[in-house]
């Protein structure tokens, strides 16, 4: 019997898969991380043979190539991605043999990039009974097309229509469906549906691009596209060269003076704590990148790359976390690490307020008017918005410090993990900052949204 087992990494929005028929197992899209992919193997008692790649990734370093060599399995990616290493490259139509009871078929599935493949997994009859879709077909969504640049974009676009299409068509509604990507990330097109398993069949009654013809689907989807992070531009060219294992072991620690001296070169000293124990008290120019949330994903937009990034937890197992972390986006050895709380860090440390948006209507009520910078995304924003605040997204907001106001500023996101990263790179540039730390269906209940029409305005 086939079973499929799923590794997230809930951190990129991603997933990973083992396929196994109990003697011998298959991995499509591990992540740099292989330790976790060998684990989930050596659990269920099966030996790796065979990794294949989805797509040449935008999101993420890959762990393939590191785990074919740790294994020896046979690394297979299509023939027409242009690599440094060696691989077996695989064309459209291809069927490669895993086991008795098990096969793979390649279909080339265009959209997410140009020489995307997605993979039917066959049983003994030759029957398909499940397909890891990559960056094509997502639970309620697909793939953007837009991560190779403008000038692609409207052929992708066109294509990951036909893609969609051809999985419908060419396999049984009864399909397993799983994809790479569409669990929070930035690789898909739109939001994708809450759900986490499905079918084939399911999607041809749910997803966009088989309940819309062309043009309406390549209209919706061009319009939702939004920003992605800016590490991306880094990741097909390291997945394109070959990533070896990342080493994880510990980085130095660094005492109160060399966090000074790293913090004055313009080096990131980043706080992992989560924003409220940051705000009470921190080391001064210390930026807080809490790793309960997006914590790779939003410290990898925002850093000028190969900045030295020095890591500060409560524990060792929280630096160790975000540095498993760092090494899935190819940021591989921070430059120091130091663990316990910021008396530990720092003779003196500082602190800035936090507060909820029934504390922000009650300062607007007393005839009080502090700037409000909301760093939503554009799409969210659209939907409501305080009104008179000041949008700066996120991902915006260190080329646009100049637009920040004087006096106080109170910042604000949809839930509060957003705007404390923000208030912590502005209170380290010297503002007088309050980080709201509320859901933002909290600002309509307390009267302080606009309507859309001028929320857009």
């Amino acid at each position: 019997m086939i079973e499929i087992l799923t590794i997230e990494t809930t951190g990129l929005g991603d997933r990973s898969y083992l396929a196994h028929d109990g003697r011998v197992a298959l991995v499509v899209d591990p992540q740099r991380d292989i330790d976790r992919v060998l684990a989930v193997a050596a659990d269920a008692g099966v030996t790796i043979t065979h990794v294949f790649e989805t797509h040449i990734h935008n999101d993420y370093v890959t762990g393939g190539l590191a785990l074919a060599r740790a294994t020896g399995a046979a690394y297979l990616l299509s023939a027409d991605d242009d690599v440094a290493f060696e691989r077996t490259g695989l064309h459209d139509g291809d069927v490669v043999t895993i086991s008795p009871d098990m096969a793979v078929k390649a279909l080339h599935t265009p959209g997410h990039t140009h020489t995307h493949l997605s993979y039917a997994l066959l049983d003994a009859a030759a029957d398909p009974i499940a397909v890891f879709s990559g960056g094509s077909l997502l639970f309620g969504a697909t793939g953007r097309p837009d991560l190779l640049g403008p000038d692609h974009t409207d052929t992708l676009v066109h294509a990951q229509w036909h893609s969609a299409r051809r999985l419908a068509t060419e396999l049984p509604d009864a399909a397993t469906l799983h994809p790479t990507h569409g669990f929070g990330s930035f690789c898909s097109a739109s939001a994708t549906a809450s759900g986490t398993a499905g079918t084939v069949g399911d999607e041809t009654r749910a997803n966009p691009a088989l309940t819309l013809d062309e043009e309406h689907y390549v209209r919706d989807l061009l319009a939702g596209l939004d920003a992605f992070p800016a590490y991306y531009a880094h990741m097909a060219p390291a997945n394109s060269a070959g990533p070896d294992t990342p080493d994880l072991t510990p980085p130095a620690v660094a005492d109160a003076g060399e966090l000074r001296r790293r913090i004055d070169a313009g080096e990131w000293v980043v706080d992992l704590r989560d924003g409220t124990a940051f705000a009470a008290g921190h080391v001064a120019g210390s930026i807080n990148v809490g790793l309960t949330g997006q914590f790779v994903t939003y410290l990898g937009w925002l850093i000028p790359w190969g900045t030295p990034i020095t890591l500060l937890g409560d524990t060792a197992v929280q630096v160790a976390d975000a540095q498993r972390e760092l090494v899935r986006v190819g940021i591989d050895r921070p430059a120091a690490m130091a663990t316990g709380g910021p008396t530990d860090w720092t003779g003196t440390p500082v602190s800035f307020r936090r507060a909820t948006f029934t504390d922000l209507a009650a300062v607007l009520a007393a005839g009080d008017d502090p700037a409000v910078l909301d760093v939503r995304r554009t799409p969210e924003r659209a939907t409501a918005a305080i009104a008179g605040s000041v949008h700066i997204p996120i991902h915006e907001i260190l080329t646009r410090l100049d637009e920040i106001p004087a006096g106080p500023v109170w910042v604000h996101c949809a839930g509060g993990y957003r705007a404390s990263i923000v208030a912590s790179l502005l209170h380290a540039r010297g503002h007088d900052v309050v980080a709201v730390d509320d859901d933002f269906t909290q600002a309509v209940a307390a009267g302080l949204t606009a309507t859309t029409d001028r929320a857009a305005a």
